[in-house]
């Protein structure tokens, strides 16, 4: 199965992904890299993104990233740093990038950026691998 086919199954019954408006632009084998735009409903009180909304978008990646290889991986440990606030109408890219694979466990590095290659945010995820295919 190749990165794609895997990710072509995830999102047909990933519907919080595209509430969010998260586009796919690159997936690779252990490497995901999308973008959103930031909109008046993922503003928090102070009129920047919610920091849910940044958790939300990073975990989707790990999950693209880390399932890219066709089996079956689910998060065990996941942290996030927020480093810069975004505003509405701002694109944010995030990559994914594995750090580690093992037959049990990988290790990814996500990070978030403005357009202007600001970081928002950095998240750290470990996965479990099932070693089930992805059908």
């Amino acid at each position: 199965m190749t990165p794609k086919e895997a990710i072509a199954i995830m999102l047909e019954k990933d519907h919080f992904t595209r509430w969010l408006g998260i586009e796919i632009d690159e997936i690779e084998k252990g490497y995901c890299k999308l973008h959103f735009t930031v909109t008046k409903d993922m503003l928090n009180g102070f009129e920047s993104i919610h920091g849910g909304v940044i958790f939300s978008a990073s975990d989707s990646a790990l999950a693209f990233a880390a399932n890219s290889h066709g089996t079956i991986a689910v998060a065990l440990d996941v942290s996030i740093t927020f480093t810069k606030p975004a505003k509405q109408g701002d694109v944010l890219s995030v990559q994914a990038k594995e750090i580690h694979l093992g037959n049990k466990t990988a290790l990814y590095d996500i990070r978030t950026t403005t357009g202007d290659g600001q970081l928002v945010a950095q998240f750290k995820g470990t996965v479990f691998r099932t070693g089930k295919e992805i059908t």
